[in-house]
């Protein structure tokens, strides 16, 4: 009986934390697509992120609430000149071998990156194809993941959210069209990207781009640590960070770090294609199969 209650009390922990992310913003996913979400699987975490958060809780803030972004956008035509290089060698790209789980969804459409670093050290190649951009980042410890974005001319990202709260994310315009039909826009709120202009928003807030401007877009794009009211909140956040989201690191290059998690998703990607074949083939039958495992699941926690 007292196992019973632990397990109620866990199955209401999470249904409430899902339903506080659900209700984030005036965007919003259906409950049901929330409830499968990828950031549902970190929901209690992000309840602690939200509540004991020193920013304001809106979908996008000021860039100068955050000092070393300033430093960072003083030098933006290096950081613009660097970038520039690597677009025209054809390194910023999609991942080469179905090993970035962080970002794999966003491929289909056009988007493409290159990262300078991931909740760590720097990649190798990042150090010697970019080496004033990856000195530039080593002096912001508040930066916790960077890389250069690249959206095509007729690019977009479906609405999504990320999903973990512990930072916050930032754009800095390098080549851009200059163009409102060059736009991202989260929780309903659109903003165009602008050479040497930079945006801070929060990810974790239901967010889509589109470009359509007829010119491609470079920007260099951010993750940074979200302040916390208390020492022991930043802790834990940067300990999430160094020892989970640091597992999602995905290479440049053959050679450079490659996570825990990424190097399982090269598996997962194979099993989610042949999920996609199933439900291709009768989707009738694939939600009965689906609805059954979530069943089993679920009666195995109670039973165990």
């Amino acid at each position: 009986m007292e196992n019973l209650v632990i397990k109620a009390a866990l199955v209401l922990l999470l249904a409430t934390a899902i339903l506080r992310v659900h209700l984030r913003g005036r965007v919003r996913h259906s409950l049901r697509h929330q409830v499968f979400d990828h950031s549902s699987v970190a929901a209690p975490l992000n309840v602690l992120m939200y509540a004991f958060s020193s920013v304001p809780e809106t979908p996008f803030l000021p860039v100068s609430a955050f000092p070393d972004l300033k430093y960072l956008q003083s030098h933006w035509q290096e950081i613009r000149d660097e970038g520039a290089r690597l677009l025209q060698a054809q390194e910023i790209r999609a991942a080469q071998h179905n090993d970035d789980a962080g970002f794999n969804s966003f491929f289909k459409y056009g988007w493409k990156r290159f990262y300078l670093k991931w909740y760590g050290e720097s990649h190798p190649s990042a150090e010697t194809l970019c080496p004033r951009t990856t000195a530039l980042l080593r002096n912001l410890p508040s930066v916790k993941a960077a890389m250069f974005a690249w959206l095509p001319d007729g690019g977009k990202l479906n609405p999504h959210r990320d999903p973990y709260a512990g930072s916050l994310r930032y754009h800095l315009g390098l080549i851009t069209p200059n163009d409102d039909r060059c736009y991202i826009e989260v929780d309903g709120v659109r903003y165009s990207w602008r050479d040497g202009e930079g945006v801070v928003f929060d990810e974790t807030y239901i967010h889509r781009a589109e470009n359509h401007s007829g010119k491609g877009r470079l920007i260099l794009f951010c993750d940074i640590e979200r302040p916390m009211r208390y020492r022991w909140a930043s802790a834990v956040n940067r300990w999430v960070g160094l020892h989970i989201v640091a597992a999602a690191s995905s290479p440049n290059h053959d050679g450079d770090h490659l996570g825990l998690i990424s190097r399982l998703f090269r598996y997962a990607d194979w099993v989610g294609e042949q999920r996609k074949r199933f439900k291709r083939w009768n989707p009738r039958i694939y939600r009965a199969t689906r609805v059954a495992l979530i069943l089993t699941v679920a009666g195995l926690f109670f039973l165990i």
